[in-house]
C-alpha cells in the first residue's frame, strides 16, 4: 500500500495530513503512533485526516488522532492546516470550507496571504459538556495539584480546556503542572492545559501542554481557551494577540452564547509517498508510547 501524506504545521504544532477522500488510509493506534514518532516516523504532534462527509451543509468530514493513537475531538492549529491541505490538493477551490468531526463543525475561510480565519464555534462552560466530574460551570476555582492550589477555568473547544491564569509562564512548571492537570480526576476524558500570563488587554502568552501529546509550540483550541478563559476573568478585550511558543493567532471572542473566531496561518512543510506502513520497533518511545521503525 502506497501512502501519501503532507507534513504540515501551524505555529509550530505539526501534523501528518492524510487525504481520506481518494485513499483508504487504514488508521490504527499503532499506526498512529508509528507515523508520529519523530525518529523512525514522519513525526508530528498529530494526525488528521480529511474525510468524505454525508451531511449537505458541510464539504468534508475530519478526523484527529494525538501522537499517542488516541482519537480526539478537534484541534484549532489543524482546522486551517486542513482547509489549505483541501485546497493544496485539489479537493476544493473554495475560499469557505464547512468541516464537521466529533469536536463539532467548524468553518473556515482563507483570508489575505497565507492566513485562514475559522469558526470555531460557541465554547461550552457547563461541567456537563466540557465534560466534568462536577455539575456546574468552574470558573476561577481552585484545585489541589502538585501540593498547591491552582486557580482554574474549564472550558470546551470541542474538547477539553484546563486553563490557568499564572503571573510568568516562562517560570510556570508546564512540564509537570500539565500532566499533573490533564489527569485530574475532574475531567474524566483528561484535559489540555493552557497556562496564561495576561500581559495587556489585547495580549495574552500562553503554553500549552496537549492531552495524550504534551508540550506544543501551538494550540488552537488552547489559543481560544485562553481568551475565553481571560474574557470570563474581565482581564481581556474582546480581540486579543495569543502568542504561543511557536508564534501569534488572534481569537475574538464578544461573550457567552458567541462562537470564538480564530485567525492564523496554515503552512505545508512537505509531500511524502510512503512504500509500506511503519512496522513496532520496541525500545524507542515517542511521546511516551511505544517507537517505530520503516518495514520497506
Amino acid at each position: 500500500m502506497i501512502l501519501e501524506l503532507a507534513k504540515m504545521q501551524g505555529l509550530g504544532n505539526d501534523f501528518v495530513v492524510i487525504d481520506g477522500v481518494r485513499q483508504d488510509p487504514g488508521l490504527t493506534a499503532e499506526r498512529v503512533r508509528a507515523l508520529a514518532d519523530r525518529r523512525f516516523g514522519v513525526g508530528c504532534d498529530q494526525v488528521l485526516v480529511l474525510a468524505p462527509t454525508d451531511r449537505a451543509e458541510t464539504d468534508f468530514a475530519y478526523r484527529i488522532f494525538n501522537a499517542d493513537g488516541g482519537e480526539v475531538e478537534q484541534c484549532g492549529n489543524g482546522m486551517r492546516c486542513l482547509a489549505r491541505f483541501a485546497r493544496e490538493t485539489g479537493l476544493s477551490s473554495a475560499n469557505t470550507l464547512r468541516l464537521t468531526g466529533a469536536g463539532g463543525d467548524v468553518e473556515a475561510v482563507f483570508e489575505d496571504g497565507d492566513r485562514i480565519a475559522v469558526d470555531m464555534g460557541v465554547p461550552a462552560l457547563d461541567g456537563a459538556a466540557i465534560p466534568l466530574t462536577e455539575a456546574g460551570e468552574w470558573i476561577q476555582r481552585p484545585l489541589a495539584v502538585a501540593g498547591r492550589e491552582w486557580s482554574v477555568t474549564a472550558v470546551s473547544m470541542g474538547n477539553p480546556h484546563c486553563v490557568v491564569e499564572v503571573p510568568g509562564v516562562e517560570d510556570a512548571p508546564l512540564e509537570s503542572l500539565g500532566p499533573a492537570l490533564e489527569h485530574h480526576r475532574l475531567f474524566p476524558h483528561r484535559a489540555n492545559v493552557e497556562l496564561v500570563q495576561v500581559l495587556g488587554p489585547d495580549r495574552l502568552r500562553v503554553r500549552v501542554w496537549e492531552r495524550g501529546t504534551g508540550v506544543t509550540l501551538a494550540c488552537g483550541t488552547g489559543a481560544c481557551a485562553a481568551q475565553v478563559a481571560a474574557r470570563l476573568w474581565g482581564r481581556s478585550e474582546e480581540t486579543a494577540e495569543v502568542i504561543l511558543d511557536g508564534g501569534a493567532l488572534t481569537v475574538s471572542w464578544s461573550g457567552r452564547g458567541a462562537p470564538v473566531r480564530m485567525v492564523g496561518p496554515a503552512e505545508l512543510v512537505f509531500w511524502a509517498r510512503l512504500p509500506a506502513w511503519p512496522s513496532h520497533r520496541p525500545g524507542s518511545p515517542a511521546k511516551g508510547t511505544a517507537g517505530t521503525g520503516y518495514a520497506l
